[in-house]
């Protein structure tokens, strides 16, 4: 399959995950608004690690999905829903093949290097302003 078509098909996806994310995130915290947590981002992670398992486990062991299919679906909805539950996904993949270490690995890179990467660019872009 062509490139450009994978990454209409993505898009496609990607809109509707981004379209569903505002949604879901606003209605959790206009429905728990008393907290200072961001409950609608945690719900909508929470959300996307269930339904990549899910789609995983069943394409595993139920479902023969198209390449078309899992671009549309996984990589397109819940990339755009979230990318957390590519994130969830990947660590219990290495985990589950006996990649412990590896896991942890890539759950201490992410942290640290996201979370250093959002200072930075925060300190940054203070600096420029």
């Amino acid at each position: 399959m062509d490139i450009l078509v994978r990454a209409l098909i993505v898009g496609a996806g990607g809109f509707v995950g981004s379209a569903a994310r505002f949604m879901a995130s606003t209605w959790v915290q206009r429905v728990a608004p008393t907290t200072t947590l961001p409950l609608g981002t945690l719900a909508v992670n929470v959300l996307g690690c269930l339904a990549i398992g899910a789609i995983a486990g069943l394409a595993d062991h139920r479902w023969e999905l198209s390449s078309s299919v899992w671009l549309f679906l996984v990589v397109g909805v819940l990339g755009g829903f979230t990318t957390f539950s590519a994130f969830g996904h990947e660590v219990f993949v290495l985990g589950s093949a006996g990649a412990r270490l590896h896991a942890l690995l890539h759950v201490a890179m992410h942290l640290t290097l996201g979370l250093g990467a959002a200072w930075l660019g925060y300190e940054a872009a203070t600096k420029l302003s």
